[in-house]
């Protein structure tokens, strides 16, 4: 992740410290770290925060999370991640996750399979649908290409999965899934896709691939559909428990935050550059559509 990439979310975290009492510059004091998309980075982008000793420690994304938690056992962890912290290690329980970490899950992988229905459902003739993962977040990868074959077996899809880990490995993907003649492409809900949100859409539409995502800034950037939690919401939640950690409540008592909304939202004019016709049902059921 990069700064220039995540300003809407760090406005967010602000949000939440603010709601809860806390304004930066103000009545309290924020270390950022950027791992530039260098996952390696990040024990000892951890381990100086550490050293610091800083109050709490806020992460996004699961390796953040998982260094974070290497690096210290008494600093009260918040993390961001994008599926069950308790299937991962990270906690020992959703309701009290016990030691220094709990935070806010978007249940990434879990919605992962209502999200292929969903693209299914607007491109009925694609037999293959590809699925794009991060190999360097090897925890992520490995559960979204495990989680999703059952949910494409059920729907009678051929899964192929591609890998993408820096800027220079999109064109490579974006061509393969041209000569290989996939009918439509699953971003996975990983933190560098999520930063590169504008970027995918555009290779998309480019390649004329049908392509969906977890996050709605891809369909605002102009990608084709997405179907999940708020990416921004997560984050300004994460603020509020900093912000609670640091008026005295304890991690291992605060329970993991889950999404309470899923929301649908189809690009329309993407979906006709694409030349697909959007089902009524499916307009009928989006949160939004962007024309």
């Amino acid at each position: 992740m990069s700064p220039q990439s995540y300003v809407h979310v760090v406005a967010a975290f602000r949000q939440g410290l603010k709601e809860a009492g806390y304004v930066e510059g103000q009545s309290i004091a924020i270390e950022y770290r950027w791992a530039q998309n260098e996952i390696d980075r990040l024990p000892t982008l951890a381990a100086d925060l550490v050293n610091r000793q800083v109050a709490v420690i806020a992460t996004t994304g699961t390796p953040s999370a998982f260094a974070a938690k290497a690096a210290t056992t008494t600093i009260p962890i918040v993390f961001e991640v994008g599926f069950d912290p308790v299937t991962i290690g990270l906690v020992a329980s959703l309701s009290r996750p016990g030691g220094n970490l709990t935070g806010v899950t978007n249940l990434g992988v879990e919605v992962e399979a209502k999200q292929l229905e969903l693209l299914h459902e607007l491109v009925p003739t694609a037999t293959t649908i590809a699925l794009l993962v991060n190999p360097t977040n090897r925890t992520l990868a490995e559960a979204l290409s495990r989680d999703m074959q059952p949910a494409a077996d059920k729907l009678g899809l051929k899964l192929q999965v591609l890998n993408a880990s820096t800027d220079r490995d999109f064109d490579t993907v974006f061509a393969t899934l041209a000569r290989q003649r996939a009918g439509a492409l699953m971003i996975g809900a990983d933190i560098f896709f999520i930063s590169r949100s504008q970027q995918l859409a555009a290779l998309a539409v480019r390649y004329a691939i049908p392509a969906s995502f977890y996050f709605r800034e891809f369909v605002v950037g102009g990608g084709l559909m997405s179907y999940g939690g708020s990416f921004t919401e997560a984050h300004r939640q994460v603020g509020v428990y900093v912000g609670r950690i640091l008026k005295g409540d304890k991690p291992a008592d605060l329970p993991i935050l889950r999404p309470t909304k899923f929301e649908l939202v189809i690009n329309l004019k993407t979906a006709k550059a694409l030349g697909l016709t959007v089902p009524p049902a499916l307009l009928t059921a989006a949160d939004e559509v962007i024309e």
